[in-house]
């Protein structure tokens, strides 16, 4: 069998969860099946070393334009010159008229409902939220096999599109082993100096995203600063478009003073950045997985997150609950952790025991008996 996998977002340097889902799985791929060919459709990116051929893995860069102009035009004629049986789209989308059996990984369907604060979103979210609520419900229902992120995402799947139930099956993601491998002691002093970090911080992994909630994770911190001013709130990325007016409100005073933006985080790093943190903030709006639950757990960090959505499902009993809405529940859960040190280790190691439950290589069998399935109904 000769499997074709959209990699079209691969490349990227700032690689966010579906980039890290389509490199993790081929990776795990790789160590796993050695028997069938595959060939991965990538666009010429910056990050080129972060996937390698095999004698069975061949990388193919196919060019083209745009985001749709590459999915709908160029993947397609690529799939069919290389003679693929099976194509995996790996990022929610795919081609409309595919010249070969299609699975596809629908992370979420978020972008199907107009999201709490759409109105800070940028251009090309909107036009990319646009694109989807147009191409997936057709997708879904064309497709041979939908993989989803979780049971809450494949729930979502069937009612809103009303799949057959066999049509849809759930492969959890993983938590990659090098995280937690890559956190070496001695490199922790030379990241806390390349990224200016303080003595004790809380780390949230910034993003644009309206649905990342950044507006109630600023609010939280602002008012627990006014309870301790000892801690400061340490964030990815640049400053949202929202700051200048959040701290120019009486009363943030603190905030601004204690909330440090890093810009871009080499992936190398990321592990040292929650490992050295008293805790770590994702209370999303809505996910269809929430890899860096996973992420923060594996590098033994305390988790703050949703009581929404897929976070439970991921979290358990291990992640502390909150409801993203409400700041105030926000403030009071990092207030709770803080000030229990006993409290803080016992959700460290319940975490650790936790992540030990979802590997890549899981996924990757998941994917690849699901490959198999959808080859065999072709006989």
């Amino acid at each position: 069998m000769r499997i074709g996998i959209e990699g079209q977002r691969l490349f990227r340097r700032e690689k966010h969860g579906m980039d890290i889902y389509v490199l993790e799985v081929i990776k795990a791929l790789q160590q796993l099946d050695k028997k069938n060919e595959y060939v991965v459709f990538v666009k010429d990116d910056e990050d080129k070393d972060c996937l390698k051929e095999t004698d069975n893995f061949r990388i193919v860069t196919v060019p083209g334009g745009n985001y749709a102009l590459w999915e709908q035009i160029n993947l397609p004629r690529a799939a069919k010159q290389y003679g693929v049986d099976v194509l995996h789209c790996t990022s929610n989308t795919a081609p409309l008229f595919p010249t070969t059996p299609v699975v596809v990984t629908i992370h979420d369907l978020i972008y199907m409902e107009k999201s709490e604060g759409d109105n800070t979103a940028t251009l090309y979210q909107r036009v990319g939220n646009q694109y989807r609520r147009l191409i997936v419900p057709q997708v879904a229902k064309r497709c041979r096999r939908v993989l989803a992120d979780s049971e809450y995402t494949r729930q979502d799947i069937l009612k809103l599109f009303r799949l057959p139930e066999r049509q849809v099956q759930v492969s959890y993601l993983g938590v990659s082993p090098k995280l937690a491998q890559s956190l070496k002691k001695e490199r922790l002093p030379e990241i806390r100096q390349r990224y200016n970090l303080p003595e004790n911080y809380f780390f949230y992994l910034g993003n644009r995203d309206p649905r990342k909630n950044m507006r109630n994770v600023l609010n939280a911190f602002g008012a627990f600063t006014k309870v301790d001013g000892d801690v400061e709130l340490v964030v990815t990325g640049k400053p949202p478009v929202f700051w200048d007016e959040l701290i120019a409100k009486p009363g943030n005073e603190l905030l601004a003073e204690r909330t440090r933006f890093i810009g871009f985080v080499e992936a190398e790093d990321l592990s040292g950045l929650y490992a050295q943190a008293e805790l770590y903030l994702y209370p999303s709006l809505s996910e269809g997985f929430g890899l860096p639950i996973l992420e923060a757990m594996s590098c033994g960090v305390p988790v703050i997150t949703s009581t929404t959505t897929s976070m439970p499902e991921v979290g358990g009993d291990v992640a502390v609950l909150v409801d993203p809405f409400r700041p105030e529940e926000i403030t009071q859960a990092m207030i709770t952790l803080h000030n229990d040190p006993d409290l803080r280790r016992q959700k460290v190691e319940q975490g650790l025991r936790r992540v030990e439950s979802f590997s890549w290589q899981r996924t990757a069998r998941e994917v690849l008996a699901t490959y198999q399935e959808v080859y065999a109904s072709l006989s």
